[in-house]
């Protein structure tokens, strides 16, 4: 085997592949990277068992050949180089890298003893520009849990729905919903729910350009995502997700209204002095005012008022700040609105007026200290 590659973009790729290789394993194989060259690209592959990536980047191949490499030594040689053309040459398990006046000699393992890849039927599957998961992953992913308790819920529900698609997820305090409508190609669009891992929707974003447009295929078990510049595959999460319908409020009644940086910004200053623990703030709303109010013991109180929109009878509420910063940021609108109803009961947050994709979050309250 022997090709030459830019330093940049041997490094780009070995960036968006050795992220998945995990730090410790039993099996050596696994913290390698699979290096596989052939005609006029360079191939590097990557998997952790649960998920498993292929990046292809243009080369200059002089001799077609496969080889496994420890990930972390490779990147971290790469990374240290010069910005210059690099030459890999091996033979077997022994490779050298030749850049400018440096040069190294790595082992690696074989190749055949790499872990294959899943089997799926992408002719068969959903055709879907890259951007448009990366953009739905986005918008709520941030609300999975990471706790090990109820594993369903380590992952984002993923609703495709003839001509719509929808991703959401919750970790029990917090609910993201973001749907988008879906153009052409809809005879070959199954109306189907199957639950990913953040990790492998995160991927996407990393192989694939916003305007890729990728094949999508599943079975029970497993997901692919194809496109021209590579592929990810990742084991599903198995097991029904909860009906979060029925957890969205259809009756909330007191409508707040507001620009959504300003409400950000005063977040952000009040969560300064909250509790590291819970992050409570106070939101108490009347008459198109808004103050929020926070006091920690041992640390010291602060407060704000801001003027709003508000329709409603007054309330006090408490929220997680952290928790609705993170929806806020997400919020593709100048102005967001909240809709309330008590102060135990969950509130919706969502863009306010039309912008054609719909975004919901749900953000449980947390009691108030008298």
């Amino acid at each position: 085997m022997q090709f030459t590659i830019g330093q940049s973009e041997f490094i780009e790729a070995l960036s968006a592949v050795a992220n998945i290789v995990p730090a410790r394993t039993p099996l050596p194989i696994i913290g390698n990277i699979l290096l596989a060259a052939e005609s006029d690209e360079l191939a590097l592959s990557a998997t952790d068992l649960d998920l498993s990536v292929t990046i292809r980047v243009k080369a200059k191949v002089e001799s077609e050949g496969r080889v496994t490499l420890p990930a972390r030594k490779l990147s971290d040689m790469i990374r240290a180089l010069p910005p210059s053309p690099v030459r890999v040459k091996g033979q077997a398990e022994h490779v050298t890298v030749d850049c400018e006046n440096s040069q190294f000699r790595i082992h690696g393992l074989p190749a055949e003893d790499f872990p294959t890849f899943p089997s799926l039927a992408f002719d068969d599957g959903l055709e879907v520009p890259a951007g448009t998961i990366e953009r739905l992953a986005a918008h709520t992913s941030f609300a999975a849990s990471s706790e090990d308790t109820r594993p369903i819920l380590n992952g984002v529900l993923w609703e495709i729905l003839g001509d719509r698609m929808q991703m959401v997820a919750t970790n029990g305090h917090r609910l993201a919903r973001y749907g988008v409508t879906t153009k052409g190609g809809g005879a070959k669009k199954p109306a189907r729910d199957v639950i990913v891992p953040p990790k492998a929707l995160a991927q996407i974003g990393r192989i694939f350009a916003p305007d890729d447009q990728l094949s999508v295929a599943m079975d029970d078990k497993q997901i692919g995502f194809r496109g021209e510049r590579g592929v990810v595959f990742s084991r599903l999460i198995e097991g029904p997700y909860p009906n979060y319908e029925q957890v969205i409020p259809k009756d909330n009644d007191k409508k707040l209204r507001a620009d959504k940086e300003r409400l950000s910004a005063a977040l952000r200053r009040m969560a300064v002095m909250a509790s590291d623990q819970t992050h409570r703030v106070r939101l108490s709303l009347k008459e198109d005012a808004l103050k929020l109010f926070v006091s920690t013991p041992d640390v010291g109180e602060g407060s704000e008022e801001m003027m709003v929109s508000y329709e409603g009878e007054p309330i006090d509420i408490g929220f997680n700040a952290n928790y609705l910063l993170e929806v806020l940021r997400f919020v593709d609108a100048d102005e967001v609105e909240i809709s309330l109803k008590a102060p135990e009961r969950a509130a919706l947050v969502r863009p306010a007026g039309e912008n054609g994709e719909q975004y919901l979050c749900l953000v449980m309250p947390l009691r108030l200290q008298e």
